[in-house]
């Protein structure tokens, strides 16, 4: 008989778990990266432009439910005018933009002439709300 030499074990499972050791690790070292560039971005903008986004909605809503209320509307337009003070320190790059300085003068005008008037029917809300847009559209058209 001839002799049989003793079969070597495989290393293949060796490296397949050095493989997915590495998958963790660099997953691992990728979060971490992206987390550190993540903290470095101000979230204050975005914020902003949110919650004004969330407040104009709520009245094109509410000219869509028929509450059209100076009640249903003076909160919303309460909000935005106080948002809209926060444009300019949001977007500190843009302010010698003259622009951006209009567009937010402009935004800012439409909604104190609203808080001056408030509108009484969805017909002037829905105009309102036309204005609005039309204010946000002047800015983003050139910022976005």
């Amino acid at each position: 008989m001839a002799s049989q030499e003793p079969r070597r074990p495989s290393n293949a499972g060796r490296y397949l778990f050095l493989f997915l050791l590495g998958l963790v690790v660099g997953a691992i070292a990728a979060v971490m990266g992206l987390r550190a560039l993540q903290a470095r971005a101000d979230p204050f903008p975005d914020a902003l432009m949110n919650v004004m986004a969330h407040q104009g909605g709520a009245l094109r809503n509410a000219a869509k439910a028929n509450r059209c209320s100076t009640s249903d509307s003076l909160p919303r337009l309460h909000s935005l005018r106080a948002l809209a003070n926060d444009l300019e320190p949001a977007f500190p790059g843009l302010t010698d933009d003259t622009r951006f300085g209009t567009a937010a003068s402009g935004l800012r005008a439409v909604l104190d002439e609203a808080l001056a008037t408030p509108p009484q029917d969805c017909a002037q809300l829905a105009t309102l709300n036309e204005r609005i847009g039309e204010g946000c559209k002047a800015c983003h058209r050139d910022f976005r």
